[in-house]
């Protein structure tokens, strides 16, 4: 409830000095008898006149608080809003490479990725999101889709050794514009996820750069790892061995790529960088949402105009008539 005239609301504060005048008032208002005892009078009920001598006064009170709240004119606002939202297109190519299990991010690389990525999509519900994995060569794991379930799922089953060994950054690159090039949406872009250098494939990075730019899709590239060395595990006849390998990789080619279709490039060197990454591309990437809201007032000064009608009224019979003093 609002109130079209709401200046008249402090008329309110005349009710103060009336209320203090009023008990002012009874305070000295007892006349004095003589009598020999009290205590007689003490054991005397009260009638009903007794206990209603205040409550004209009390209606009143009530009288000019609701005509000035009449006054002040209440209104009943029906608001709702429409809104209608503009989900963006987001393929995530990741690198699946043997090189993705290095441990200077915990568990590994390729885990970490993993786990961040599924926060990313959940808190995207109004987006349409995909998969594409890369090693030597590239597969579409998840097509766009709003079934975020089902994507998560489908992450969690991604692992080392599905496809063969390698880096074909470019083809993976591909790939993921491939899966949205015909999509009508106006905001498409690709999450490039690597930790190494193009060496397969037969598609250049750049290339693929490029034919992205055509289609109007930004690609935030994010190289993954430490700098310095790393420990990767590497399986061998005599069991699973260590071998530390130089934190190197192509970044100068992931800039490239971003700059060339709009995006940015970021280095992820811990579990905490990456999420951070992943929270920067959230703000840079927001779901578009158009909002109309619309307000219906109504006059409500009626009620409280006759509920003060029925207190003058009252006061009226009570103070007349029930409670009425003959004098001399």
């Amino acid at each position: 409830m609002t109130f079209a005239n709401p200046g008249y609301l402090f008329l309110l504060l005349l009710l103060i000095p009336v209320i203090g005048w009023y008990i002012y008032q009874m305070r000295n208002a007892d006349a004095s008898l003589r009598m020999s005892s009290l205590s007689t009078l003490g054991k005397q009920p009260k009638n009903l006149r007794v206990w209603l001598i205040h409550v004209p006064f009390g209606l009143r009170v009530a009288c000019i608080l609701l005509l000035t709240l009449a006054l002040a004119r209440p209104q009943m606002s029906n608001r709702w809003q429409s809104e209608s939202t503009e989900g963006i297109d987001i393929m995530m190519a990741l690198d699946i490479s043997g090189t993705m299990q290095a441990e200077d991010l915990k568990p590994n690389r390729l885990e970490a990725a993993k786990t961040v990525a599924t926060d990313f999509v959940i808190a995207r519900p109004n987006d349409q999101i995909g998969l594409v994995v890369f090693a030597g060569e590239s597969f579409t794991q998840c097509p766009l889709t709003t079934d975020h379930a089902v994507l998560v799922n489908l992450f969690q089953s991604v692992k080392f050794g599905m496809i063969e060994d390698g880096t074909a950054i470019g083809l993976g690159l591909a790939n993921a514009v491939n899966r949205m090039k015909d999509s009508q949406t106006k905001s498409k872009v690709v999450i490039l996820l690597t930790d190494g250098s193009n060496n397969r494939g037969e598609i250049d990075p750049m290339t693929a750069a490029q034919i992205a730019q055509t289609y109007g899709i930004r690609v935030y590239a994010i190289g993954v790892g430490s700098y310095g060395q790393a420990r990767v595990p590497v399986q061998t006849p005599m069991g699973v061995q260590y071998m530390t390998m130089d934190s190197e990789f192509d970044e100068a080619t992931l800039r490239q790529i971003a700059q060339t279709t709009g995006g940015e490039y970021f280095r992820a060197t811990d579990n905490s960088s990456l999420k951070a990454i992943y929270e920067q591309i959230d703000q840079l990437e927001k779901t578009k949402l158009r909002v109309r809201e619309y307000s219906k007032r109504t006059e409500n000064f009626a009620p409280w105009l006759m509920a003060a009608l029925m207190c003058l009224l009252l006061e009226i019979i009570l103070r007349y008539f029930v409670l009425r003093s003959v004098t001399n």
